[in-house]
């Protein structure tokens, strides 16, 4: 199953492909692909931090930011042969983190309900 993440100006990413603490505004539409999911955790921002977008530009991401972090399986994961100059293996696991803004119009909680709504929570 696929959630289809639309492009708006209130919604940024962050990934392991991006230098640390670097976000991205999501510019166009994507799919995310549920099946390959490991974890996936939600949060809001309680204190303002800052982050740097492409340019390497200073912004602040606001409190009450809302936050919805993918931990890809062990499928998406890159290798690291050596570490430290000593011969190791070492998996780096994709993940991809979805920071919708307080001023965002509503796609934080369609995606949400979307993904809670897999979730088998038996009493």
């Amino acid at each position: 199953m696929f959630i289809k993440i639309r492009k708006n100006c209130g919604i940024y990413m962050e990934h392991n492909g991006l230098e640390k603490r670097h976000l991205v505004p999501v510019t166009s539409n994507f799919l995310i692909n549920l099946n390959h999911i490991a974890e996936v955790s939600f949060y809001s921002i309680k204190e303002t931090k800052v982050r740097y977008d492409l340019e390497h530009r200073e912004f602040n991401v606001p409190v009450h930011t809302r936050v919805i972090h993918l931990q890809m399986s062990y499928l998406y994961g890159s290798y690291k042969e050596s570490i430290n100059g000593n011969k190791a293996r070492l998996v780096d696991r994709c993940y991809y983190k979805l920071y919708f803004m307080p001023d965002e119009m509503g796609q934080y909680e369609s995606v949400r309900s979307q993904i809670e709504g897999l979730v088998v929570n038996p009493e």
